[in-house]
């Protein structure tokens, strides 16, 4: 998997949130995009993400050599991220169900539960979940979708000591072979992306 970045640029109304930022990101590489609070690390996940246009520039994806277009590219990519949302009316079995009728998972729901520490909450509906539960059912439903590229956002947001060592067991068992882009200021849930994109030098 490639995605390449052409002169990308993006604007909210008069102010440049990024421009001219070319790049390229390859498979079975992992990736940190950097730059302080406010200055448009999620914005930048999303434009790679499809789920945002950009004002400028061109991003092309290639699977196998083959063009994925920006309107398909969303069956080729999983995403942890805080704005993204749970159904807490849902278990979490319910949930990855749920969510594997969109995306294939690439092990049974039950192992997977009990690999993010969760079987004894796997009757309870998300919403009495802590916030900490609940990042690992993000961090689930991204690391074990069977998709070529991952994204993550914050992923180590509201976990604990245990939480950030489950982190970095799922990024080391299930990601070496996927091209994977953390964006994060804390060195913690990056220190293993050797490549580092600071999107301060495209502003």
């Amino acid at each position: 998997m490639q995605i390449q970045l052409n002169k990308i640029g993006k604007q909210y109304n008069r102010e440049w949130i990024f421009k001219n930022l070319s790049y390229t990101f390859l498979s079975n590489k992992m990736y940190a995009i950097t730059g302080v609070n406010g200055s448009g690390k999620s914005t930048l996940l999303q434009t790679i993400a499809g789920s945002m246009n950009i004002s400028e520039g061109e991003i092309q994806y290639l699977f196998n050599n083959n063009k994925i277009t920006t309107d398909n590219i969303y069956q080729y990519i999983s995403i942890a991220a805080p704005y993204l949302d749970l159904i807490d009316e849902m278990s979490v079995t319910e949930f990855l169900q749920f969510h594997s009728s969109f995306k294939k998972l690439i092990l049974p729901i039950k192992e997977i539960i009990e690999i993010i520490g969760l079987q004894k909450a796997v009757n309870k509906q998300i919403r009495y979940y802590s916030s900490g539960m609940k990042q690992r059912v993000k961090l689930a439903q991204a690391i074990f979708a069977d998709t070529p590229i991952i994204l993550l956002d914050e992923p180590c947001t509201n976990l604990d000591k245990e939480g950030f060592q489950l982190y970095y067991n799922l990024i080391e068992k299930y990601c070496t072979q996927k091209l994977v882009i953390v964006c994060s200021n804390d060195e913690n849930e990056i220190n293993f992306c050797k490549e580092r994109l600071n999107i301060m030098d495209w502003k």
